[in-house]
């Protein structure tokens, strides 16, 4: 499903972010990305959607290398992999229904289609029909978590990846949106989670793909 051969990414300045990374992730599994702050979580996952573009070194997604993709072709690329950011990037002007409708308009679903297809998913991540007109400054950071995994689930990608997820909720709502991704995952979806809590790794006991200053130490 998702392989790296040989990747590297050295931003302005010097800065390496990542350095011969190689490693396959297998349809339908479930993989954490670990390692400390600057290990190179977020520039790994951000290569996946082409958020940013190897120097060097190819990325295999379903068979298809994307590091050759045009750019006319990005757009189908990101509606195969829902991506979950750590500070939600949900429109504050925007409802909930108009935040999780945006990946649906590129889409061209019909009206009818999309308020059925948003009324779905919302139940999925345990948001009944009350949020859709709500506006995500009067949300609690875990309820805009949940409406933010609903956007990336909305398009039913094979792969779903979040970056540092959990960073900004407490305890008790960190462990209720990672059972929202194991949840996922158990309906086939292949996810990839960023995260430097080890403890997270310990209690769901998935496979773990470990970083150090962008080099890939264990996984």
């Amino acid at each position: 499903m998702i392989r790296f051969f040989r990747v590297s990414k050295t931003y302005p300045g010097g800065v390496t972010a990542l350095e011969d990374v190689s490693f396959t992730v297998a349809k339908g599994e479930f993989v954490f990305v670990t390692g400390p702050s600057g290990a190179g979580k977020t520039t790994l996952l951000k290569l996946m959607i082409l958020a940013e573009h190897p120097d060097r070194g190819e990325i295999l997604i379903d068979g298809l290398n994307i590091t050759r993709l045009p750019p006319s072709k990005v757009p189908y690329l990101r509606r195969k992999v829902g991506f979950v950011f750590q500070d939600f990037k949900l429109l504050r002007d925007r409802t909930v229904f108009e935040n999780v409708a945006l990946p649906l308009e590129v889409a061209g679903y019909s009206p009818k289609r999309m308020e059925k297809r948003i009324r779905q998913v919302l139940r999925l991540v345990g948001l009944h029909d009350g949020y859709l007109g709500q506006f995500p400054p009067r949300l609690s950071g875990g309820e805009q978590q949940r409406v933010a995994i609903a956007r990336a689930l909305i398009n039913n990608p094979p792969i779903l990846v979040a970056d540092e997820p959990t960073g900004n909720l407490d305890p008790e709502l960190t462990i209720e949106i990672m059972d929202l991704f194991e949840k996922t995952h158990r309906l086939g979806t292949t996810v990839i989670v960023a995260t430097h809590d080890t403890s997270l790794v310990a209690r769901y006991r998935k496979r773990a793909i470990a970083l150090r200053k962008g080099r890939v130490v264990e996984g």
